[in-house]
């Protein structure tokens, strides 16, 4: 085989789903890698797409510790990086805003917080599901380029659509140059829709919309995969259950 065949074992250890590159690159770094059975002790090493990686049992219980939130953001807060004047929505995580409901018996701590970070965006605007997570599996799994999960939205609009809004919103619009992917695009009653995307790409939906005629003055999303926001009240939050799966 060629040398050029070869790729970092840190991509491939992430396409395989074992977990991030950074992730990756700090398992080497402890010595927890192992290729076909050998301790990995330096960072970059390549590997053939045929062999075998695995993590040893201390790198799988890192994992194993590491927590997924469910949060129903309110408006007005950011999802990532605080802008001036706002809070990022990882702020509203503590014991007190911790729902009453959740089924998940673990004990919250501070910790929990370090490495938490949104695995894709809500607008400061808009309400509604926000997963949160120090997992890095679980953030290439819904942000990744090749991420096939779904998120639904609950969007309320203003305005008279364009004859061929409906029929364009599902498919036919473009964004910044690039064309969207097909969507799920229904109406619910007279002034509210449905949106299933398959992207997240900022304001989407809203410039989409603008882009047929209608404003959308409320955007609600309930739904990533197969993860629901259910009754999960606003600015409350808990954890993702063993038995959900995005």
């Amino acid at each position: 085989m060629a040398e050029e065949e070869k790729i970092r074992i840190s991509k491939l250890m992430s396409e395989r789903g074992l977990c991030s590159r950074r992730e990756a690159d700090a398992f080497i770094e402890a010595g927890w890698v192992y290729l076909d059975g050998e301790r990995v002790t330096e960072l970059g090493t390549k590997a053939f797409p045929s062999q075998t990686v695995t993590l040893n049992r201390a790198a799988q219980a890192q994992q194993t510790n590491r927590v997924t939130i469910l949060l129903n953001k309110p408006i007005g807060f950011v999802s990532g990086q605080p802008e001036p004047g706002y809070e990022p929505a990882v702020s509203l995580i503590s014991q007190g805003t911790r729902y009453q409901g959740d089924r998940v018996k673990q004990r919250f701590q501070h910790s929990q917080l370090k490495g938490l970070a949104p695995a894709g965006r809500l607008d400061i605007d808009s309400l509604g599901l926000l997963v949160l997570t120090q997992d890095g599996r679980i953030a290439k799994q819904l942000i990744g380029e090749d991420s096939e999960v779904d998120k639904e939205y609950l969007v309320r609009v203003t305005g008279e659509i364009a004859p061929d809004g409906l029929k364009r919103l599902n498919h036919g619009l473009s964004l910044d140059g690039q064309a969207l992917r097909p969507a799920q695009v229904d109406w619910l009653n007279e002034d509210q829709l449905r949106f299933v995307l398959r992207e997240g790409k900022k304001r989407q939906i809203r410039r989409m919309c603008e882009m047929v005629g209608l404003r959308v003055v409320g955007l609600k999303r309930i739904r990533i995969g197969g993860v629901l926001l259910g009754d999960l009240p606003i600015g409350q939050w808990r954890y993702l259950r063993e038995d959900e799966r995005f």
